[in-house]
């Protein structure tokens, strides 16, 4: 009894330890919450005014044009740093995440959250891609139409949930591309449209075509997911802090090798998106029990090809252009390096003469 009420002595004193440092961690949190709201106001009140002198700037068609250039260069500069500021205050999402989630806040405070949360979204999708190319063999393997509409309520699901993971992403600065987000989106519609596909021959025609792509896609979405999540370790490694940049659009000049390897596979699966887009419209004009089903699902199949090969088309110049100047700068440091130090055994040799 006696060694009861010693541990009750003692689990009432750590109690009351507990309550000091919760009314500490209150009034820490407070204070949090208040510089946070005065940071925001600043961040307004600086773009206000540089609003307000790049507007004055333009009323004034003849002055110092040296000077003019000068503020576009500083204020371009100085919203640059706001940006950065404003990547670590709490924010709220988009439209899309206000009529999902609310008005809540979106944003992590810290880099190792952003990490944190890039890495579970890659785990996420890779579970995804595992369960995806189950049921795909196990619909290309029997016949069962209670396992396909699995896959495509599947489908519907995990699109629905990556757009709004991306949209988190988004709203903590990745740079994932809008075309990316509109074709998971877009996918959503595709997937429930195929959902909804009524069990006739055009059905039957088609699903054998659907599942091999599908197929093929799982493999495409995992060599992705190998590369971008290699890329972001590698950037934690090298102590790199913009860990939410780290999408198929991130990219530093030791990564063009891995998107060498990968862009053939793309474009593949892009091909293999026109090709299906061409048989669902062939079976639409010929085919005796096509239904609206059909001809939707060969628009979708077309603006997914297209849009994926404009896009990654346009990402390959770019990326070229910054993998030249990413070697031209190191060249020029090497050149740099080597006459400074050719400089500077001269000089040590001229000393030693005298």
């Amino acid at each position: 009894m006696d060694d009861i009420k010693l541990q009750w002595s003692d689990l009432c004193k750590d109690y009351k330890q507990l309550e000091v440092l919760h009314q500490n961690y209150l009034k820490t949190l407070k204070q949090l919450e208040d510089q946070q709201q005065r940071c925001l106001s600043q961040i307004k009140h600086q773009r206000y005014g540089l609003n307000s002198i790049n507007s004055a700037l333009k009323k004034y068609d003849k002055g110092n044009e040296q000077f003019k250039k000068e503020i576009k260069e500083e204020s371009a500069k100085r919203e640059a740093q706001l940006q950065l500021i404003e990547d670590t205050l709490p924010r709220q999402g988009g439209w899309y995440l206000k009529v999902i989630l609310g008005q809540i806040n979106v944003g992590f405070l810290s880099e190792d959250a952003k990490f944190q949360y890039k890495d579970a979204y890659e785990k996420f999708k890779l579970i995804c891609i595992i369960i995806a190319s189950v049921l795909v063999i196990m619909n290309i393997t029997v016949n069962v139409r209670f396992l396909q509409k699995l896959y495509l309520f599947f489908l519907v699901w995990y699109y629905c949930t990556l757009t709004i993971r991306e949209s988190i992403l988004r709203a903590n600065g990745s740079k994932i591309k809008t075309w990316w987000r509109i074709h998971h989106a877009l996918t959503v519609l595709a997937s429930f449209v195929l959902l909804v596909w009524p069990e006739n021959t055009a059905w039957d025609d088609f699903k054998s075509e659907f599942f091999r792509y599908n197929l093929y896609n799982c493999l495409v979405q995992y060599l992705q997911f190998n590369y971008q999540r290699g890329a972001l370790y590698r950037l934690r490694a090298l102590g790199m802090q913009d860990n939410m940049t780290i999408t198929f659009e991130g990219f530093q000049h030791w990564m063009w090798r891995g998107l060498a390897f990968l862009f053939p596979f793309l474009f593949i699966s892009y091909l293999y998106q026109l090709v299906n887009a061409y048989l669902l419209f062939d079976m639409f004009r010929y085919h005796k029990e096509a239904t609206w089903h059909v001809m939707v699902t060969a628009g979708f199949m077309f603006v997914f090809f297209l849009g994926n090969t404009i896009t990654t088309l346009l990402v390959i110049p770019a990326k070229l252009k910054k993998e030249m100047m990413i070697k031209y700068k190191v060249m020029a440091e090497h050149l740099y390096n080597k006459m400074s130090i050719t400089k500077s055994n001269s000089k040590n040799n001229i000393l030693n003469s005298k």
